[in-house]
């Protein structure tokens, strides 16, 4: 089981948390991953000036928007075809 952990302190929050869990959790069900891939929020990672912060298993990632978020959810979690 992967976990995806995304921050939902404040600064993460207005940059489009929300958003990225949203689309984190519809990847998830369209392409089948939910046995596999398990979705959490945690309260600030403390890289507030950095941009959305979440993490694969263990790996910081920071992504400069929700579509970047997205690409890289998309690119690291999802079996090419």
């Amino acid at each position: 089981m992967t976990v995806v952990t995304v921050c939902v302190g404040s600064s993460c929050h207005i940059k489009g948390a929300r958003q990225v869990i949203e689309r984190f959790s519809e990847l998830t069900k369209a392409h089948g991953l939910g046995s596999q891939v398990e979705l959490k929020g945690s309260f600030c990672m403390e890289r507030c000036g950095e941009g959305l912060n979440w993490q694969i298993g263990e790996e910081p990632i920071t992504s400069g928007s929700v579509e970047e978020a997205v690409e890289t959810f998309l690119r690291r979690l999802v079996p090419k075809a």
